[in-house]
């Protein structure tokens, strides 16, 4: 390593968020970005381990110890050549990632404060992007055909690995534009959509067909294109969110999440949308049920839309507060409170929360019944309520030996690093069935 004891002298620094009061306002992304000399110091943190647990932590297998020095050195270019040997997409995973390598950091082990994995790898694809590093390959091709069912995060990653190795892809998606969970659940002001679209363009450079608006019968497969293609990947995510069935549930305000963050995004795209189709918190009382990461996500959603008020409630029990759960210890995940840049900006938390019943007026949602507890039921007053409660695994029939399930699809509803792992490895499968055949 280049400074083997900059751990000792410099301490953690996160480039943090735009002020809050600016970002409400926009839905531009709310992460900024330290400057060169300071990303370079918080690179040279990362200490010569004698067991880099990084890179067991990461699905992907990324290797931060190495990319990280070579960002320390200045050496952008070989930071990002490195990087890109295991992550196919670092500007997703730079911005959205929970970061499990951070978690596994033996800094983080040590005192709390771990390498700023994320951050430096979000720090080395832009460079990357704007110095030129990024650029179409063209790989001879076999002759083999390939469809990969889905553009979220699972059948990008696949549909890359597969064309890299010369395989003839094309990407059918039943929505208008690449990116599944990146695009349509995802809020702008985490995800940039114009990242998404750089990456799609050096994708349609390098060969792959993108097919938007089509749906395939995956039940049907592969008999539906059985003359076309060698071999088939579903990669669809979990497209069935947990539902909430209580009394109440057909009254008008109550949305899935999903609902609202999807088509958030298309507004901003420059979709337009009727009156009674549009979804907005705009002077409302939001209540979102779920307290996972979707539903911190439309609490900075319904913010930027202008809500009056937004309430959380998660029915499991309050997660501990500080860096370490004595409960779960390493290496297990640590089940600590997460406050994120939209609780930041303003949310009522609470935890052991049942939901009991939505009470509406004139056939709109006024409030919900819950209960907290054992205590007596109260009612929460709410214009919109969103439930952010998840996703059902999906269930498939049994394929032939030619088609393969991937991503969240295959798994249930993960993280997008899972999900690019779960491509890259079905991308293998998929090429080693076919070097058989």
């Amino acid at each position: 390593m280049g400074n083997p004891k900059a751990f000792l002298e410099i301490h953690r620094q996160e480039a943090g968020y735009r002020p809050v009061h600016d970002r409400i306002h926009d839905f531009g992304e709310v992460e900024q970005t330290l400057n060169t000399r300071e990303r370079k110091l918080q690179a040279s943190r990362c200490m010569d381990c004698g067991v880099p647990f990084c890179h067991w932590a990461c699905p992907l297998g990324n290797k931060p110890p190495e990319w990280n020095n070579a960002l320390y050195q200045g050496n952008w270019r070989k930071a990002y050549l490195l990087l890109k040997t295991t992550n196919p997409f670092p500007e997703f995973t730079g911005r959205v990632c929970p970061a499990l390598c951070e978690k596994a950091c033996v800094l983080n082990l040590f005192n709390n404060e771990p390498t700023t994995n994320r951050e430096n790898e979000a720090a080395i694809i832009e460079v990357a992007f704007r110095e030129g590093y990024v650029v179409a390959h063209h790989t001879k091709r076999n002759g083999k055909k390939i469809a990969v069912i889905g553009a979220g995060p699972a059948g990008l990653a696949a549909a890359n690995d597969l064309n890299l190795l010369g395989y003839e892809v094309t990407v059918f998606e039943q929505t208008e534009a690449a990116g599944g969970l990146l695009r349509y659940g995802i809020p702008n002001f985490k995800l940039n959509k114009a990242i998404i679209d750089r990456r799609i363009d050096i994708m349609e450079q390098e060969g792959i067909t993108f097919r938007y608006g089509e749906t395939v019968q995956c039940a049907a497969l592969p008999t539906v294109m059985t003359d076309k293609f060698s071999a088939f990947i579903i990669a669809t995510g979990t497209p069935t969110a947990r539902d909430l069935n209580i009394p109440g549930r057909e009254l008008q305000g109550v949305h899935f999440a999903l609902e609202l963050l999807a088509q958030q995004n298309r507004v901003l795209a420059g979709r337009e949308f009727s009156k009674g189709e549009l979804i907005t918190a705009k002077g409302k009382n939001v209540l979102v049920i779920g307290g996972g990461d979707t539903g911190s996500d439309c609490i900075g959603t319904v913010h930027r839309q202008g809500c009056k008020s937004v309430t959380q409630i998660e029915i499991m029990s309050k997660p501990v507060i500080g860096p370490v759960d004595p409960q779960n210890p390493w290496p297990n995940y640590p089940r600590t409170l997460k406050t994120t840049s939209s609780h930041e900006e303003g949310c009522i938390r609470r935890w052991d929360v049942k939901t009991l019943e939505f009470i509406g007026k004139d056939g709109k949602v006024v409030g919900v019944r819950v209960q907290e507890n054992d205590r007596t039921p109260e009612i929460i007053k709410a214009e919109l309520v969103l439930l952010a409660m998840g996703f059902l695994k999906p269930e498939h029939p049994v394929y032939a030996n030619n088609v393969f399930v991937c991503g969240d699809a295959a798994l249930g509803a993960s993280l997008v690093v899972r999900a690019l792992a779960s491509g890259r490895q079905t991308a293998l499968k998929v090429h080693q069935y076919l070097s058989t055949q």
